[in-house]
C-alpha cells in the first residue's frame, strides 16, 4: 500500500481545514501509534467522507480536529482550522482553556454516532440545544428559546414550540438524531464532524439524515467531515474520499475517482466488499468448488407457522395497549432463510423474539418447532430452546463480559447438560471457533479484546453450539464494516449450506437480505405488507412501502 506521509490537496479552492497529524496511545504494553502523519484537506462546502474499516484511525482522527481525545493521547504534527470568515487560521493543538471551548462548537462542532450517549435523559432537548448558546454567550430567555425552536424546525422536527419541551426518550432513534445535529448547527459552525452519524438507522431515516448534512453544507455552509463504513451513504453524500487503512491515509481524491479509478489495492477490496442490490453472494470451500444450497427447502416440513399472530404491549397508566404485531401469516421452513425487513418500530425484532420464546403472544397462533406458543409453559418449550440458536445485533452486549469467549460460548452447553464445565467442552468449544474461522487462542481472552466482527463470530459459534435446527439473526450486521460483514455473511451462508439450519434473518439492509433470503417479507407498523421470493420482491415491489424502501436505499455509485 502506497501510503502517503506528505500533504496532498485534493482540491485547490481554499480549504476551512488542513492536517498533517499522528496520534499515539500509551497502554500498559507501551505507546500505540493510532494515526501515523496523515495529511488531508477539507475544503470549504463540501462534504469529505472518511472510510476504513475499525481500528483503521477514522474516529481518532475526527476527534483529534477539535482535541477531544483522552489524556493518554499524544499528538504531534499541525491542524489548522479556518474561521467562518476565512481572515484567520486557528493552531487547533496550541489551543487550550478559553479558547477551545470558544473553537468547540461555533467554529467545529460534532455529531456522535449514538444520540442517547449524547442526549442527557433528564433534561428537555430545548435545554440541552440552548445550553450551547449560553455557553458561547446568549443570556436572553426569550432569544434562546426562539433561536433553538427556530434550529429544530429546520432539522425538521414536528409541533417545535411544543416539542422542544420533551425528553429525549419521548423522540424515535432518528428524531434524536436529528436534534444531536441541531445541536451541532446551532452556533453556526464553519465545519461538522459526523462520526458514523447513520449507523444503525432504517434506509428511509437514514436518507433524511444525508438531506440534513447537506443542508449544513448549501444552506448553512459548513464544511462536512462525515466517517462511515457504509460506502453507499458516501457515494450518495461526498464530494472528496479519504481512505485510511491501519491508521495511514492509504488514498484520497474525488468521489468519482474513488469510485471508479481506485488506486490502491485496500480501496479495491473495500469496494468489492459493498453489497448490491441483484449480487448474489457465492460461498466457496477449502478447495475453491463453490458451495450450493438445498434448492428444495420449500418441501422441507414447516419449522415455524403463524396465523394471525398478535403481540401487545400493555399500556402505562393513562396510556393505551399498543399492538406491535397485529395478526399477521407467515411459515419457514427447515433450511430456508427467510427475509425480515422493515424499519425500527416495525415489529420485526418482537416478532422474533416471540420465535425464540422471549415474548409473549397476545392472539393468534405461533407454532415453532411443534410447539403452540400461545400460552405455552416454560416447561413445556424448556426442550425446544436448545434447538433454537439466536444471533443478537450486538455481542458486546449479549456477552458477560467477566467470562472468558470459551466460557460464553460453553455456557449453553452447560445449561442444557451437555457439557458439565468448561474444561469439560473445551475441545468442542475449539472446533466451534475454528468453524466460524476465529483461532483456538481466543478460547482465554474476553469480549472487549475481540474486534466487533471477532465478537459476532463468537456469537455465531455460541448459537450454533447447540446445532439448532432454527437460527434467529436479529440485525447481525449492520454495526460492522463492510470488509468485515462481507465475510461475516460468507460465513453465515457457508454454515448455513453445510448445517442446513432454517433462519429468520431480520434486517434493515434490503441489500444484505437479497443476498442470503430465499424468501423476503416486508413489515410497516406491525403488519406485513409485502411477501414473496426474494427476487420478486427486490425487482418487482408491488406495495408503496417496499417501493420507497428500496428507492430510499443508498447506492454504492455516485453517478
Amino acid at each position: 500500500m502506497g501510503a502517503s506521509d506528505q500533504p496532498v490537496t485534493v482540491t485547490d479552492r481554499d480549504p476551512s481545514f488542513t492536517a498533517s497529524v499522528s496520534v499515539s496511545f500509551m497502554t500498559d504494553a507501551g505507546s500505540i501509534k493510532a494515526i501515523d502523519k496523515i495529511s488531508f484537506t477539507i475544503p470549504r462546502k463540501t462534504v469529505v467522507g472518511v472510510v476504513g474499516e475499525s481500528g483503521s484511525g477514522k474516529s481518532v482522527t475526527a476527534r483529534s480536529i477539535i482535541k477531544l481525545l483522552p489524556e493518554t493521547a499524544t499528538t504531534s504534527g499541525a491542524i489548522y482550522l479556518s474561521n467562518r470568515e476565512g481572515n484567520e487560521q486557528l493552531d487547533v493543538l496550541s489551543l487550550s482553556g478559553e479558547d477551545l471551548r470558544r473553537m468547540r462548537g461555533s467554529e467545529a462542532a460534532m455529531v456522535f454516532q449514538e444520540p442517547n450517549s449524547v442526549l442527557n435523559p433528564v433534561y428537555t432537548i430545548g435545554w440541552q440545544i440552548e445550553e450551547g448558546l449560553r455557553a458561547h454567550g446568549m443570556k436572553d430567555k426569550k432569544e434562546l428559546r426562539a433561536k433553538s425552536v427556530d434550529i429544530l424546525k429546520k432539522v425538521g422536527i414536528p409541533d417545535a414550540e411544543t416539542r422542544i419541551d420533551y425528553y429525549p426518550h419521548q423522540f424515535s432513534g432518528g428524531q434524536k438524531q436529528r436534534i444531536v445535529i441541531a445541536m451541532a448547527l446551532v452556533l453556526n459552525p464553519g465545519l461538522i464532524l459526523a462520526d458514523e452519524p447513520t449507523t444503525a438507522l432504517d434506509v428511509t431515516v437514514q436518507a433524511e439524515i444525508l438531506d440534513l448534512l447537506r443542508l449544513a453544507r448549501d444552506e448553512f455552509g459548513a464544511s462536512v467531515l462525515i466517517i462511515t463504513h457504509n460506502m453507499g451513504v458516501i457515494a450518495d453524500i461526498a464530494d472528496e474520499v479519504v481512505v485510511m487503512y491501519r491508521g495511514h491515509v492509504v488514498e484520497q481524491g474525488s468521489v468519482e475517482q474513488i469510485f471508479y479509478s481506485p488506486k490502491d489495492d485496500y480501496t479495491k477490496r473495500l469496494l468489492a466488499a459493498v453489497p448490491r442490490i441483484g449480487q448474489k453472494l457465492v460461498v466457496r470451500d477449502e478447495q475453491g468448488k463453490v458451495i450450493e444450497r438445498s434448492k428444495d427447502w420449500h418441501d422441507q416440513p414447516i419449522a415455524v407457522e403463524a396465523k394471525g399472530l398478535t403481540i401487545t404491549y400493555p399500556g402505562h397508566l393513562t396510556q393505551p395497549d399498543f399492538k406491535a404485531v397485529n395478526g399477521i401469516d407467515f411459515t419457514i421452513h427447515r433450511s430456508e432463510v427467510l427475509g425480515l425487513v422493515g424499519e425500527s418500530g416495525s415489529g420485526k425484532s418482537t416478532t422474533g423474539r416471540a420465535i425464540a420464546g422471549l415474548q409473549k403472544v397476545s392472539g393468534g397462533s405461533l407454532n415453532v418447532l411443534g410447539v403452540e406458543m400461545n400460552g405455552v409453559k416454560e416447561r413445556q418449550f424448556k426442550p425446544k430452546r436448545a434447538d433454537i440458536g439466536f444471533v443478537f445485533q450486538d455481542p458486546g452486549s449479549s456477552f458477560n463480559p467477566l467470562m472468558t469467549i470459551a466460557e460464553n460460548v460453553a455456557e449453553p452447553l452447560i445449561v442444557h447438560k451437555k457439557y458439565s464445565s468448561v474444561s469439560e467442552a473445551s475441545d468442542y468449544v475449539g472446533d466451534l471457533l475454528e468453524m466460524v474461522q476465529l483461532p483456538r487462542a481466543y478460547m482465554n481472552r474476553f469480549p472487549h479484546e475481540l474486534s466487533g466482527g471477532q465478537r459476532q463470530r463468537a456469537s455465531l459459534a455460541r448459537a450454533l453450539a447447540l446445532k439448532p435446527s432454527l437460527l434467529i439473526a436479529d440485525e447481525p450486521t449492520s454495526a460492522l464494516d463492510v470488509s468485515v460483514q462481507a465475510k461475516v455473511l460468507e460465513l453465515f451462508k457457508k454454515l448455513q449450506a453445510e448445517i442446513g439450519f432454517a433462519c429468520l434473518f431480520i434486517t434493515h439492509d434490503l441489500a444484505v437480505v437479497d443476498m442470503l433470503a430465499d424468501r423476503i417479507m416486508v413489515m410497516h407498523k406491525g403488519e406485513i405488507v409485502e411477501h414473496g421470493d426474494a427476487d420478486q420482491v427486490m425487482n418487482n415491489p408491488q406495495n408503496p412501502y417496499t417501493q420507497k424502501l428500496l428507492a430510499s436505499l443508498p447506492v454504492p455509485d455516485p453517478r
